[in-house]
C-alpha cells in the first residue's frame, strides 16, 4: 500500500531521515519503534505530506506521491493523526464527525439557500454515518458532549471515528497510546483491530508501548539514526540482540513474552 525508497530529510547537517527504504503491506497494521530520534515521527510527516523530503520517492497503491500536500492526500485516503489529538474543542462528538467529509454541498452559500432539500438529504446520510461509527467505537455516551471536553483516549477513539468518516485507505497513528489511561487503551486497541479485520483498514503504528505493539503489529519495523534497522515480527524482534541492547533494553523480553517499554525510549 505504500512503499519508501532511499527517503532523505536533512536538517542543519543532521540527517533525521537517511536513506530510509520500506514497505506497509495492504490491510496490515504495521509497528514502527524504535528510539527518541530515531527519525519515526518526521517519517510519518513526510508520507503524510507535511514536510518534503530532500531525495527519495513515496508511493501510494503504486501513485507517485512524493511531496504531495495533505489535503491532497487525504482524498487519495491517507491521513495521519497526532500524539497529541487535534479535536474541534467547541463541537460535539457527532459535529465533529459530521464536518469530516468535503464536497458537501452545504458548503456552498447558493446550495444552503437554492438546493435545501440535497442539503438536508445529504445531512440525514451523513448524520447516520457518523452515528454509525460512533456505535463501532462506543462512544455513544458522549454523542452530544463537547470534543474539547473529552478525555484523552476519548479523544483518540474520535480521531478514529474521523478516518471512518474520511474513508481513508491508510491511517498512520502516531503514539495513539500516549497519555490514555489502561481501561481506554485496551478499548482503543480493540477498536484498531477492528478496524483492520472487520473493515480492512491499513495502519501504520507509531507507538513505545511494547505490549500495545505486540497486540496489534505484524511486522515491526525498527528504526535508528534515520534508517531501518530491523524488521519482523514481535518474537523476531525480541531475539534480535542489537535491537534489544542498542534500542529497546532488557524489558523487552519477557518470561511471559510480555513488554513493559518505557517511555523515555
Amino acid at each position: 500500500m505504500i512503499s519508501v525508497r532511499n527517503l532523505v530529510k536533512t536538517f542543519g547537517g543532521i540527517r533525521a531521515v537517511d536513506g530510509c527504504t520500506l514497505d506497509i503491506a495492504e490491510s496490515t497494521i504495521t509497528g514502527l519503534i524504535g528510539p527518541n530520534g530515531a527519525g519515526k515521527t518526521t517519517l510519518f510527516d513526510i508520507i503524510a505530506g507535511f514536510m518534503r523530503p530532500d531525495s527519495g520517492r513515496i508511493e501510494l497503491a503504486g501513485r507517485d506521491i512524493t511531496g504531495m500536500a495533505p489535503h491532497r492526500l487525504f482524498h487519495l485516503g491517507l491521513i495521519r493523526t497526532f500524539q497529541i489529538p487535534h479535536a474541534f474543542s467547541r463541537m460535539t462528538v457527532l459535529e465533529s464527525l459530521m464536518v469530516v467529509p468535503s464536497g458537501q454541498s452545504g458548503e456552498s452559500m447558493v446550495s444552503a439557500w437554492l438546493r435545501w432539500g440535497k442539503v438536508r438529504r445529504e445531512e440525514r446520510e451523513l448524520r447516520r454515518k457518523a452515528e454509525k461509527a460512533i456505535d463501532f467505537l462506543q462512544l455513544s455516551e458522549v454523542k452530544n458532549e463537547l470534543a474539547g471536553n473529552l478525555s484523552g483516549g476519548q479523544k483518540k477513539l474520535l480521531e478514529l471515528g474521523r478516518a471512518m468518516m474520511s474513508d481513508s485507505r491508510v491511517i498512520l497513528l502516531d503514539e495513539p497510546g500516549a497519555g490514555v489511561n489502561r481501561t481506554l487503551l485496551a478499548k482503543l486497541t480493540d477498536n484498531i483491530l477492528r478496524l483492520n479485520k472487520e473493515l480492512g483498514y491499513t495502519f501504520c503504528v507509531i507507538e513505545h508501548d511494547m505490549d500495545m505493539i505486540a497486540k496489534l503489529c505484524d511486522p515491526i519495523i525498527v528504526m535508528a539514526q534515520g534508517r531501518v534497522f530491523a524488521t519482523g515480527s514481535m518474537d523476531e524482534i525480541r531475539r534480535n540482540e542489537g535491537v534489544i541492547e542498542a534500542y529497546l533494553g532488557g524489558d523487552m523480553v519477557g518470561a511471559s513474552g510480555g513488554a513493559h517499554q518505557d517511555s523515555r525510549h
